[in-house]
């Protein structure tokens, strides 16, 4: 075999992993452009160290390590990605200000099809999508790293203690310690409500549901929108730290401060194994609509609990391969003139 051939095929046993790495690393990172410098980094070395591996794990397992090591790493820092509601009280409509934060604050959306490899099994998948919720990863970035990782490598993906052990480079009895504090940190945030709501896969209902938000919104209808949200529904707009609580708050908000979110489009998006949408506005200089948030939802109970807008479109509409802007439809381009 030539090398040209073992270099195509290595390439191509290292890519196969590639999702599921981009997948572990943004659990463990919280951000979705650090994820994927991180699986790039690992490719790397396991592409320029691959003749020091012996064979006595799996190609996986090593990449795993790798991809823990780099992680690790890059957390020394002591960096906790978080969302609004963890940094602040939530702020009345009254005294509501949009003041930003630095990027490396806030969790970030990651698209579902970068980190959620296909699978056959229904269970693994709904793992899989609950894991990058944005609840649960926001729980995850108060964990410690290698409690973090243990956590993910245990439950996530269903790793025995001994490979774990052997992984980390410690024992069982350490793994299956540092299992239960993080249990233990996670069961402390949902008694104290910190969990979120998590939306089932999609059911007829919360299709509807769905159908009626876009007509809520797009024809900027508070009435109707109202009437979508739970009692205890938050709004969060990153990089800003306001979040706001409440219907009453965040239709105000949207009237006043968002009003010219009105008559906007919204086209469908998956982020985070939740239903989310591309928010475009009108620009009125250029005509059309320009790009505005990644919205991602949070569904409990027939109702919408969460309602997370990522403002920062020039990284999130091309990670999510969206256009930088919408056209006027022909109607409504003759409605204008």
């Amino acid at each position: 075999m030539s090398n040209g051939t073992m270099t195509t095929e290595l390439d191509a046993a290292l890519e196969k992993h590639r999702t599921e790495l981009t997948g572990y690393c943004y659990r463990m990172l919280g951000s979705s452009f650090e994820a994927e410098d991180a699986v790039q980094d690992t490719l790397v070395r396991a592409w320029r160290s691959y003749d020091k591996f012996e064979g006595r794990s799996s190609l996986r397992s090593w990449l795993y390590r790798i991809a823990t090591n780099v992680c690790l790493d890059m957390l020394t820092a002591g960096n906790k990605r978080a969302r609004p509601m963890d940094l602040t009280d939530s702020t009345p409509l009254a005294q509501a200000a949009l003041s930003p934060r630095p990027d490396h604050t806030w969790l970030e959306p990651m698209p579902d099809a970068r980190v959620l490899p296909s699978t056959a099994d229904p269970a693994e998948a709904a793992v899989a999508k609950e894991s990058v919720r944005l609840a649960f990863m926001a729980a995850l970035q108060q964990l410690p790293p290698k409690q973090r990782a243990v956590l993910i490598l245990r439950e996530v993906l269903a790793w025995k203690a001994s490979e774990v052990a052997e992984l980390l480079g410690t024992t069982v009895a350490s793994v299956n310690s540092a299992l239960q504090r993080a249990r233990a940190t996670l069961a402390e945030r949902e008694e104290r409500g910190d969990a979120g709501a998590v939306s089932d896969p999609l059911d007829e209902e919360q299709r509807k549901l769905l159908d009626r938000y876009v007509a809520a919104f797009e024809g900027y209808d508070m009435t109707a929108l109202t009437a979508l949200l739970h009692e205890d529904a938050v709004m969060t707009m990153p990089p800003f730290d306001l979040w706001l609580a409440g219907p009453a708050d965040i239709t105000g908000f949207m009237t006043t401060l968002g009003a010219a979110c009105a008559n906007s489009r919204l086209l469908p998006v998956n982020a985070n194994g939740l239903p989310g949408f591309a928010h475009y506005k009108p620009d009125p200089e250029a005509g059309g609509y320009a790009p505005w948030a990644v919205q991602v939802l949070e569904i409990s109970d027939g109702r919408i609990t969460g309602f997370h807008c990522f403002l920062d479109t020039k990284r999130w509409f091309p990670l999510f391969d969206l256009p930088l802007r919408l056209e006027a439809e022909p109607d409504e381009v003759q409605e204008d003139v």
